[in-house]
């Protein structure tokens, strides 16, 4: 086959994949969420079967031991982030009527010049509708790729079995799918798989690991702070942190927004809450990205910021879970065409004969 064939072919089988992830997006969520799942635990299995446990049974050990984990986080937790969010929703027209106040303060006068005479003379009623009417958008959008056959009942009773026979015979679909590929490819494909692995890999497991520390982190920070609703605005700045610089971000606005309503003209808690925000960045830019993620892992912050949205926008949740996967496979893709374009006739003038089809090894220069 020729180089165009060949392209041709991976580009239409990833046209068909897209296409069917549409057509089945709505019955996809717990299969999708079950993948993952085996996905980020195949190494600690493949751990335990070099220790000469079986591989049904490191399986049901450790599909059982996290299902009991996250119970035991639902019961603990939700209760209480549920009824402070509530909480916070109730509150949120006081503390925005709070911060137009200070902000129309004529003792303040270069605060309005900064924020605007728009913002300083919107209505309160206007501001929190407006807020209520893209939550609500949102919200929406991020649920509708799995509301219509999937409930959560059967996203949670669905995963976890999916999760456990995928992690049983990982191994096995692997190198099943591997004799499927044409021998002469074969060691280009495994680079290109090893590849995507490794970015897949170090970001999902390595990001998550950021998100946790960082959420544990806001969380107690802003609660000894004695910042309303600490806990949860600093678990979900964790949780959004999967999303480069998104997740900071957006903690620090709301943080800092309720830290103003609650406690002006008091600077020092105010500096403190923000502070809290600064400290969490450095740690995520200088210690916890660098030895959790790695440098080299071939995702773009912006590409994956795209990723996710747009993913996110056309699959729903079932798009979020998909995103950082497909984004790195894309990634890798891309690249390996670009090499591959350097080396032709086309770029280069030279006779085709030349010209061979070659990859180097994966992580040999990936661009950021």
């Amino acid at each position: 086959m020729t180089l165009t064939r060949q392209m041709a072919f991976w580009v239409l089988t990833l046209v068909v994949g897209v296409l069917a992830l549409w057509i089945l997006r709505e019955i996809l969520l717990p299969f999708v969420a079950g993948a993952a799942l085996a996905y980020l635990l195949n190494p600690l299995a493949n751990r335990l079967e070099r220790m000469g446990v079986s591989r049904m049974i490191a399986s049901l050990v450790i599909i059982g031991a996290f299902v009991l984990v996250f119970v035991a986080l639902i019961l603990t937790f939700v209760p209480l982030l549920t009824s402070q969010l509530g909480a916070f929703i109730e509150r949120l027209p006081s503390y925005v009527q709070r911060l137009q106040a200070l902000a129309m303060d004529p003792n303040r006068e270069w605060l309005r010049k900064i924020v605007g005479d728009g913002v300083a003379d919107a209505q309160i009623s206007d501001l929190v509708k407006q807020g209520a009417g893209w939550i609500s958008t949102f919200l929406k959008s991020l649920w509708s790729g799995g509301q219509a056959l999937i409930s959560i009942f059967s996203l949670i009773v669905v995963t976890p079995v999916v999760a456990f026979y995928l992690l049983y015979d990982w191994n096995r679909m692997i190198a099943t799918v591997d004799n499927w590929i044409p021998l002469q490819h074969r060691e280009t494909v495994h680079t290109l798989v090893n590849e995507m692995d490794d970015a897949i890999a170090g970001f999902v497991r390595g990001q998550t690991a950021v998100c946790l520390i960082l959420g544990s982190f806001y969380a107690v920070s802003l609660t000894l702070a004695g910042l309303s609703f600490g806990l949860l605005i600093g678990l979900l700045s964790g949780v959004i942190t999967f999303i480069p610089y998104v997740g900071s971000m957006t903690g620090l606005v709301v943080s800092g927004g309720v830290a103003i309503a609650q406690f002006w003209p008091e600077y020092t808690w105010i500096l403190v809450v923000l502070g809290i925000f600064f400290v969490g960045q450095f740690l995520e830019g200088y210690v916890l990205a660098p030895k959790l993620v790695g440098e080299s892992i071939g995702l773009h912050p912006v590409w994956l910021m795209f990723a996710l949205f747009a993913f996110g926008y056309l699959f729903g949740f079932v798009g979020l879970l998909i995103a950082v996967p497909l984004a790195a496979v894309i990634g890798v893709l891309a690249r390996f065409g670009l090499k591959q374009y350097l080396a032709s006739p086309f770029y280069t003038g030279e006779p085709a004969s030349s010209v061979g089809f070659t990859v180097k090894r994966a992580g040999s220069d990936r661009a950021s």
